[in-house]
């Protein structure tokens, strides 16, 4: 009786304590810190990353500098919360100054060193700008001997000095005219139209002074990136660069990125691989005998297997590290001793970090760290991994985890991706800085399951409940669908499509990781390719259908769809397939498969997954293009495109909307003229979600 009071009693605590915490808002989610990858100390003791601070009233964002030690404890603001901020912290070798990317003397961001105390983990005396440069600095590294910086900046190629590129610059400035003549394709990318200019890796002096360009001409160094590890590194004794550059003829219809080598004094760069895929993130081994890098060995697909791969320098040999290791090789990291490489690799929903011995050709890597993982850096000593981590119920925090832990036994079987939880290190926060709103807020935990899916193969779908569940209740359902389409949904977090936020307004979340979805292997990812609606969309709507089955709380005349990008066609798609949904909202989604070729940039992309081109397989295109089936289009639609999208034009969005009116299907569009292909602005970000639960609000809820 005694035991049945206090079970009561904590029992009752615990309702008390969940419902003193609030449902997750967008006001909540903006006040978290967007915490940059982890920076560790030469002497080990500390670790600097950046937190990005958003201000909605301001319609801002700004990233500042914070250190926190290495073994965990107080984070502090290395840099004032106000100004114009600061990003990207490194510390130099010696660990005697830092340096930043800032603004804040009022112009262009420009490269910064200050002087830092290691003992109390502070900066010291005024920071000087070490860049002068009129088309902006970025992307700094310290040479080994500390005396050079290497830095990025976009510049005119016929220009021989700053002077000239300024004058350029002023020139189109001043101009009435604002016309455009273009001779190449790649006139315009991601949200941005071609201006003449290309990225070139320069150095200069620490001390400052004139930068001189290492890699002049007509070429972009580094190529286009949407984030991920710098392209260029120094190598060990500071006498070249190994650096990633694309240089074939037609760029819109090319994947093709290779890795060069230049000396630092100047001279011609050489390129060291020769495969048509992409080829990237040069890492020079500590010792200086090998350079690591990702590769992909298929050329025109940007989805192709990324395998880790190692050049050694003294003879050329090439040697690929993962040859039967199938899942994409992300984000990577020498030991301190040369002879292990770790990284991270997404698989069914997480991201473990893994190792690999780079001198036994037998090596499988081995499981570390569980979890949803990113920019693993061990310490100097080589005792230690931090990292980012990230969960879908919290943002990025810094991690650790040693790499000298018991196991419980002592080889792993081959072709294990998870292994068991014994073998694994035990990871440990090293930052807490979003704790305090977290601890005010009901989060959800992911659940997975597996079903039955297309051509009778297991495929994993997630389901996120609403705060304050009740099992017996019946509730309404997004249906959450990813884009790429070479992406996944996962235990990760997203400030884009939240699925926390969506659930906090009394739903549940469904996503399904249909094929083509990364973390599965190579095969599962090529699935796709040439069956957009077909695979995928058995795989969404048999996933929903396991989901309606086994969850009694799910309400199955409820259900609103939602997608972007690749998700956004999945959405058009099911538009003229299904009339399951109450609703739908399609956010930059292809509506015209032949049309979208014409105004898109990435030319390699719609020609690897339709199989060519509009004229020479046009049966495929319109095979899988959503415009085709408008007769059958009966569900109510939100329509979402943002101006500046040049992956998906938004003469897309626009098609959609006027087809949906002509038919007389109950419509509406959002519309940012400000906004690409993911909408970042603060207010924008806002609007966007307010307008979307509305809409999902008036179809669910309301039954209007």
């Amino acid at each position: 009786m005694i035991r049945r009071i206090l079970i009561l009693i904590f029992g009752c605590s615990l309702c008390v304590f969940a419902q003193s915490k609030h449902p997750f808002t967008f006001e909540d989610m903006m006040q978290l810190k967007r915490i940059g990858e982890p920076m560790v100390s030469p002497d080990g003791k500390w670790v600097g990353f950046s937190a990005v601070d958003v201000n909605l009233d301001e319609n801002t964002r700004k990233p500042h500098l914070w250190i926190v030690p290495v073994n965990g404890g107080e984070a502090r603001r290395l840099t004032p919360a106000t100004g114009a901020g600061e990003d990207r912290i490194r510390f130099s070798p010696d660990g005697k100054h830092v340096m930043f990317e800032s603004s804040r003397d009022g112009g262009a961001s420009q490269i910064w060193v200050q002087d830092f105390d290691s003992v109390g983990g502070t900066l010291a005396g005024e920071a000087r700008k070490v860049t002068s440069i009129s088309t902006e600095a970025s992307g700094g590294i310290w040479s080994p001997d500390g005396k050079s910086i290497l830095f990025v900046s976009s510049v005119y190629p016929d220009c021989k000095d700053d002077a000239c590129n300024k004058q350029h610059d002023e020139e189109q400035a001043k101009s009435k005219v604002k016309a455009k003549i273009f001779t190449q394709l790649m006139f315009r990318h991601w949200n941005h139209y071609f201006e003449g200019k290309y990225s070139h890796l320069f150095v200069v002096s620490s001390d400052g002074g004139v930068a001189r360009d290492l890699t002049p001409g007509a070429h972009d160094v580094p190529p286009f990136s949407l984030g991920g590890q710098d392209q260029y590194q120094f190598s060990p004794d500071g006498q070249e660069v190994a650096f990633t550059s694309n240089i074939d003829e037609v760029q819109a219809t090319s994947t093709n990125d290779d890795i060069f080598l230049v000396p630092v004094a100047g001279g011609t760069p050489k390129k060291i691989i020769t495969n048509p895929g992409s080829d990237g993130t040069p890492m020079y081994s500590p010792d200086g005998k090998y350079i690591a890098y990702r590769s992909q060995l298929r050329g025109g697909y940007e989805s192709d297997r990324f395998r880790l791969m190692l050049y050694e320098r003294a003879t050329g040999k090439i040697s690929d590290l993962t040859p039967t290791f199938d899942r994409w090789v992300d984000a990577m990291a020498w030991a301190p001793d040369s002879k292990t490489i770790y990284f991270t690799a997404e698989n069914e929903g997480e991201a473990p970090i893994y190792s690999i011995h780079v001198t036994d050709p037998k090596a499988w890597p081995q499981e570390l760290v569980a979890g949803f993982n990113d920019s693993p850096i061990p310490t100097p000593d080589g005792k230690m991994l931090l990292f980012d981590r990230m969960s879908i119920a919290a943002p990025n925090e810094i991690y650790s985890a040693p790499l000298m832990f018991p196991q419980c036994r002592i080889a792993v079987p081959p072709n294990a991706y998870s292994i068991p939880d014994c073998l694994l290190s035990k990871a440990e926060a090293v930052t807490n800085l979003n704790g305090p709103v977290l601890s005010q807020v009901q989060m959800q935990s992911l659940e997975n399951f597996w079903f039955t899916g297309a051509a009778k193969e297991k495929v994993q779908g997630f389901v996120v409940k609403p705060p304050n569940f009740e099992a017996n209740k019946k509730y309404p359902v997004k249906f959450l669908i990813h884009g790429g389409p070479e992406g996944a949904w996962g235990d990760d977090w997203s400030y884009r499509w939240n699925p926390e936020l969506f659930a906090a307004s009394g739903y549940v979340v469904i996503m399904i990781n249909f094929h083509g979805s990364t973390g599965y292997g190579q095969k599962f990812i090529d699935a796709i390719n040439g069956d957009w609606g077909g695979a995928p969309f058995h795989d969404l709507m048999l996933g929903l259908d396991y989901a309606e089955k086994t969850y009694p709380f799910v309400d199955k005349d409820r259900e609103c769809a939602l997608g972007a990008s690749y998700g956004g066609y999945a959405i058009n798609w099911i538009e003229g397939h299904t009339a399951r949904f109450k609703c739908l909202v399609s956010h930059d989604g292809m509506f015209n498969a032949e049309s979208a070729y014409g105004a898109t940039e990435e030319l390699w992309f719609n020609e690897w997954e339709f199989k060519g081109t509009p004229w020479t397989n046009r049966e495929m295109y319109r095979k899988w293009s959503p415009h085709l089936s408008a007769t059958n289009f009966k569900t109510p639609i939100l329509v979402v495109h943002g101006q500046l999208d040049y992956r998906l034009d938004v003469s897309e969005g626009f098609q959609l909307f006027t087809t949906v009116q002509r038919l007389k299907i109950p419509s509406k569009m959002l519309y940012f003229p400000d906004e690409g292909h993911w909408v970042l602005k603060p207010q924008n970000s806002r609007l966007w979600y307010q307008t979307v639960n509305e809409w999902v609000d008036q179809w669910t809820k309301t039954g209007k």
